[in-house]
């Protein structure tokens, strides 16, 4: 078979998302630190791995800490020239990831590295994070510009951006949520993304850009604008409907954003239990363009994009919740859908029972 008919994979792309041995190789170092700060302000309430740790600062009070950088859709900035949206990605990747444990996001600071400090480049990102931080409702209060041109490169010369954030919200350390709430029988409420968000850009680039020969200025029908604006379209911003959420009283067991591992992220939370999705919202049409175009597999598509579905909130399966959850997000221009169920199977796996794949570990299967 010619690698221009072999099914795309996000491997393939460059992207090794199986990186176990890597990550505990780093981990192995710095987890011990946590004993630094054993008994003494500062130690921390979850082990590293969940979507925001939180840190102890006394009178019962967490601070949440969190990092998470654009990757690759900065080359989709590059490519068109157009750098005002990714300032909002790089907020919300970070503050989106605060309030899954039940934290209000309060501050951020930004990294920025650069081949060439460009003004006009660097007034766009600026104008970006500003956007940004108002829809979170969260300050910049720092950051640092790096000009590297020995080790950042861009896809023209001296274009070489790369922007990564870090947030810090609080919540009480007695409402710290990962999930420890969440039974068998719970719904499962997903929120809808914006688009691809995030996560995935380098696959969704091989496909449409280097197998699809589009252009990233080439106008779609099918999507209603070029292609490249549509990769470009900021990550949604939860923190507000979420915040509202709780602010409605409901008993939210679990908060989730959806990024890279797609619905696999639901088993980051602590009970050993599994996940019944039996419905699905219609995703974006640029999901299919990619998934044809690249002959990529569901168990690939569900692995690596969010296929619609950019975040998750685990509530009580009883339609009164629902219906003023949905009710909640609707004022807040959030569509919603009850996707699924958690099950009591320990084996901490999602069904995706409308495309007959059963994620375990890092990947998705088909259903035997």
């Amino acid at each position: 078979m010619s690698d221009s008919k072999k099914a795309a994979t996000y491997g393939a792309a460059g992207v090794k998302t199986n990186q176990e041995a890597g990550l505990d190789a780093l981990l192995k170092w710095v987890t011990p630190t946590e004993a630094l700060r054993a008994g003494r302000l500062g130690r921390s309430a979850l082990p590293i791995g969940y979507y925001a740790n939180v840190v102890d600062i006394g009178h019962g009070q967490g601070l949440a800490l969190t990092t998470d950088g654009v990757g690759t859709k900065v080359l989709i900035a590059e490519m068109l020239g157009r750098y005002d949206t990714i300032g909002i990605d790089c907020v919300a990747m970070n503050v989106n990831d605060v309030i899954c444990v039940g934290a209000e996001p309060v501050s951020m600071l930004d990294y920025l590295a650069v081949e060439e400090a460009r003004p006009e480049v660097l007034e766009a990102i600026g104008k970006g994070l500003a956007a940004g931080a108002e829809q979170a409702g969260v300050n910049i209060v720092g950051g640092e510009l790096s000009q590297i041109s020995e080790i950042i490169r861009g896809g023209t010369p001296g274009g070489g951006v790369d922007l990564v954030g870090m947030c810090a919200g609080l919540v009480p350390l007695a409402q710290v949520n990962y999930g420890q709430a969440v039974k068998p029988g719970d719904a499962i409420l997903g929120l809808a993304s914006s688009g691809v968000h995030s996560n995935g850009l380098t696959l969704a680039r091989r496909v449409l850009f280097d197998r699809g020969g589009m252009k990233p200025g080439e106008r779609s029908a099918e999507l209603g604008r070029s292609v490249g604006e549509e990769l470009l379209e900021p990550t949604r911003i939860y923190v507000k409907v979420v915040r509202a959420l709780m602010d409605a009283g409901l008993a939210l067991q679990a908060m989730l954003h959806i990024t890279s591992d797609g619905l696999l992220n639901l088993c980051r939370i602590q009970p050993d239990v599994s996940f019944r999705i039996h419905t699905l919202p219609a995703p974006q049409p640029i999901f299919a363009m990619i998934q044809e175009l690249g002959g990529v597999s569901d168990e690939e598509m569900f692995r690596v994009f969010n296929m619609g579905i950019g975040f998750c909130v685990i509530l009580p399966n009883d339609g009164a919740v629902l219906a003023r959850a949905a009710e909640v997000c609707r004022t807040h221009g959030v569509k919603t859908l009850v996707i699924g169920e958690v099950t009591a199977d320990p084996a901490r796996r999602v069904h995706i029972e409308p495309k007959k794949i059963i994620g375990e570990g890092d990947y998705f299967h088909p259903a035997v």
